[in-house]
């Protein structure tokens, strides 16, 4: 079915959108932010024009909305292929599957993201925490207001970094582009959509909750790691003791294992460590669509 040519901006989004209808959420949002701070620009450069004249004589550079929705499907094809791991092969039997995942580079990503998750997390609470106690007690005085609209702006800007680094290590597809704000429309006007838009309420309950999940990764990450690697070294070392390796420690290394048990607490390890990559890997794929729930804010 033939458009009729958009005959504002706010018509020429609303064509865009439904072009990309079925995409991304935050291929939309980038999509939808291009294309608004371009087109106002053009049409506050032409301020003898209306908007559609502006849209007309920039129709052949720009594109129609069902051309721009085009470039972009291509446009994310191509960064994806460019940046996705090398492919791997598949092992053949279930037991290569399980041990390929040390050849995954989303594993090793994910496990960062588990252990660097305590350290954001922290700043998170601790913003939000630290912003919304003083909004309350400087709410009887004239600043409390400017300093709680501030807060809410500051929460914007860390969902959208936090975005990125969901993004560089879940590989969870997240916004690369703010929510577009008008900039010809009056503050009180743009004061009220933040407040009413619940995205800003979801960004700050995220960074709450950021906190006990930030510990919850760090502690599994640490405690599995620590366990898995420590079966397998010590089983190692001890074995290579048994059989007369002398490390220069003059019988201080004591172990109440018996020889005989080594090669099953090495291959609980070997089994544990692979299960902890597994896990680290499946968590960031969880918690890449948690925060595209919550950062993301719906187009639809």
């Amino acid at each position: 079915m033939t458009r009729s040519a958009p005959r504002s901006v706010a018509h020429y989004l609303e064509q865009l959108k439904a072009a990309l209808a079925g995409e991304d959420p935050a291929l939309q949002q980038d999509a939808l932010y291009d294309a608004e701070e371009y087109l106002r620009a053009e049409v506050a450069q032409h301020p003898d024009k209306s908007e559609a004249d502006v849209l007309e004589l920039i129709a052949s550079t720009y594109g129609a909305p069902e051309e721009v929705a085009e470039a972009y499907r291509t446009t994310e094809a191509t960064v994806k292929a460019a940046l996705a791991p090398p492919p791997r092969r598949v092992a053949p039997s279930r037991l290569g599957r399980f041990f390929s995942v040390f050849a995954d580079t989303r594993a090793y990503t994910s496990l960062f993201f588990m252990l660097l998750a305590l350290a954001t997390g922290i700043v998170y609470f601790t913003v939000a925490v630290t912003g919304i106690s003083l909004s309350l007690g400087l709410a009887v005085l004239i600043i409390g207001i400017p300093f709680f609209l501030l807060f809410l702006g500051v929460t914007r800007v860390l969902a959208l970094a936090e975005g990125r680094i969901v993004e560089s290590l879940t590989g969870v597809r997240m916004p690369r582009r703010p929510v577009y704000a008008q900039r010809d429309t009056p503050w009180y006007e743009r004061i009220k959509a933040m407040l009413a838009d619940r995205h800003t309420w979801l960004a700050l309950f995220y960074m709450i909750v950021m906190l006990p999940l930030g510990i919850l990764y760090f502690t599994v990450a640490v405690t599995g790691i620590s366990i898995s690697v420590g079966l397998v070294l010590g089983s190692l070392l001890q074995g290579l003791l048994a059989m007369g390796v002398d490390f220069g420690m003059n019988g201080h290394v004591h172990s109440d294992l018996p020889n005989w048990a080594l090669p099953f607490t090495l291959a609980c390890g070997v089994i544990l460590l692979t299960a902890v990559m597994h896990l680290a890997k499946g968590v960031g794929i969880m918690h890449g669509h948690l925060a595209k729930a919550l950062l993301v804010r719906p187009t639809a």
